[in-house]
């Protein structure tokens, strides 16, 4: 589903204190880069963190780096976390399973979420829209807080105006749980935000899926492999010509950037924005 959220700045402007930030997903790997990123920053404050593996007892934070974080455990209890922290924003990196829970959990208690979660459905994304709203606080959902990951799709988008057939493979580690990626979805929405695309002429497919997924004539295929972080092509074919967009993810401090960028964003927004594309 295409969303076009306005993007309207609350009221006032915000101070200049540290801006305090919790992680949920602590444990997991772009949980631990977050800590990592939010602990480095002047302006940004890492006041709590939380983990469904730590359970009910706490456990030390540990950044991705390996350095345990003096005076900041994990604990297993977002909502108690959440009242003993006082964060400004959640920062959430952790399962479609959960995710949206947690989403209601902070904006009940008037936090702002920045979620790389992905999995949400169209039903999730308009319940927790009109929460947001109502309640006048930011609620930022990024399907790739990479940089290059966005001026990707940026591209794509572009290029669909000139080229009428393309085809999307996105690769992930083989952890990954959903399929196709939150953000092979986004592109395929922008893409077609603007332009008609074309589908693919009818193939005889000898094993079922071998064309992959179909939205509105984008055909998206999902490869889930060890060794992958997150990369993804865009493929475009016109009259004796093809043109491929690649986006390639090395490292998960890849998607840093973003996120701390989000972290700040987010105090000045109101309601629900989809996509780092929306705040670059």
């Amino acid at each position: 589903m295409e969303r076009k959220e306005a993007i309207t700045l609350a009221a006032g402007r915000c101070s200049e204190k540290r801006i305090r930030v919790l992680v949920t997903g602590a444990c997991g790997r772009m949980g631990r880069e977050v800590l990592d990123a939010v602990s480095g920053e002047d302006d940004l404050e890492l006041v709590g963190a939380v983990d469904i593996q730590a359970g009910a007892a706490s456990v030390p934070a540990v950044t991705a780096s390996g350095r345990v974080i003096d005076g900041l455990s994990v604990s297993g209890d977002l909502e108690s976390a959440l009242k003993r922290s006082k964060p400004d924003v959640m920062v959430d990196f952790t399962l479609p399973a959960v995710v949206m829970e947690n989403i209601l959990t902070a904006l009940k208690a008037g936090v702002r979420p920045v979620v790389g979660t992905t999995g949400l459905s169209d039903n999730d994304l308009a319940k927790i829209e009109a929460i947001a709203a109502d309640k006048r606080l930011g609620l930022l959902i990024a399907p790739n807080f990479s940089i290059g990951a966005v001026l990707m799709m940026k591209f794509a988008a572009e290029t669909a105006k000139h080229l009428k057939q393309a085809e999307i493979i996105e690769f992930h580690h083989d952890k990954k749980l959903d399929a196709p990626s939150g953000t092979a979805i986004k592109t395929a929405e922008m893409i077609l935000a603007d332009s008609q695309m074309s589908s693919a002429p009818t193939s005889v497919t000898v094993i079922e899926g071998a064309r992959g997924g179909e939205m509105s004539g984008i055909n998206i295929h999902s490869v889930r492999l060890p060794g992958f972080v997150a990369s993804q092509e865009v493929i475009f074919g016109g009259l004796g010509q093809t043109l491929t967009i690649r986006h390639d993810t090395i490292d998960r401090s890849a998607f840093m950037p973003g996120v701390i960028l989000a972290c700040r964003k987010i105090m000045s927004l109101s309601g629900l924005v989809y996509g780092l594309d929306r705040v670059l």
